[in-house]
């Protein structure tokens, strides 16, 4: 895979070597990402047989995870996803990052299979492709549009790119009416960019040490 993230580990997390940043947090990540992605979604509430999640920032997959679960749950299989990746992390080190999670280690291991073998699967439960590529290049060319987005790219401090004005618009852009998103920050421009984007935005309380997060829906 071309342009392969390069990590570092930090307690048994990985973090980004470019944006010096973990890709979940350090003291519970699958708390975290249930909190932020599924309930700021409202998920599985809102699911339905071919419910499309989009992300951006793939990263271990651990959210595409948390997506599948909760579409079980719901009953609403099967479960369309897409991602968007720039730096993909390497199969085996997604591998490491996913075995923090014994209750999700079936589908983990699936999912690193999958992924050694290329970023698109198909089965009777999942519908996913992971886009590779910067986002503000291949986002406008999607054709797809999301009943729900996982902003989920490294902090804004570190990684502006991936929380531009002009990227948020496209978020919108592919969002079905109705769609929501939710991402563990609480950026002033980028709470801004999604209003302006047409998103109705809430901050609400965050995760453990973190004060704020965003919600928004469109429309």
């Amino acid at each position: 895979m071309d342009q392969q993230a390069r990590i570092t580990w930090r307690d048994g997390v990985p973090v980004s070597a470019r944006h010096d940043d973990p890709y979940y947090s350090l003291d519970d990540g699958l708390a975290e990402s249930a909190y932020v992605f599924l309930d700021g979604n409202d998920l599985p509430g809102r699911m339905r047989p071919g419910f499309q999640v989009a992300e951006l920032g793939f990263g271990t997959g651990l959210n595409l995870l948390l997506a599948l679960s909760a579409a079980r749950k719901a009953g609403a299989l099967p479960l369309r996803y897409t991602g968007f990746e720039m730096h993909p992390l390497s199969p085996d080190d997604m591998a490491t990052a996913l075995a923090a999670f014994p209750s999700l280690a079936d589908d983990a291991a699936i999912l690193v299979e999958w992924w050694r073998d290329g970023p698109g699967v198909r089965t009777e439960e999942l519908e996913a492709k992971v886009i590779l590529g910067d986002a503000r290049d291949t986002l406008p060319h999607w054709t797809g549009r999301a009943d729900a987005w996982f902003l989920d790219g490294f902090a804004p401090a570190r990684n502006p790119e991936l929380w531009s004005d002009d990227l948020m618009a496209e978020v919108a852009r592919h969002t079905s009416p109705q769609g929501t998103f939710a991402t563990y920050t609480a950026a002033g421009h980028v709470r801004r960019a999604l209003a302006d984007a047409g998103f109705t935005v809430t901050r609400r309380p965050g995760f453990g040490r973190k004060r704020h997060m965003t919600i928004g829906r469109l429309g």
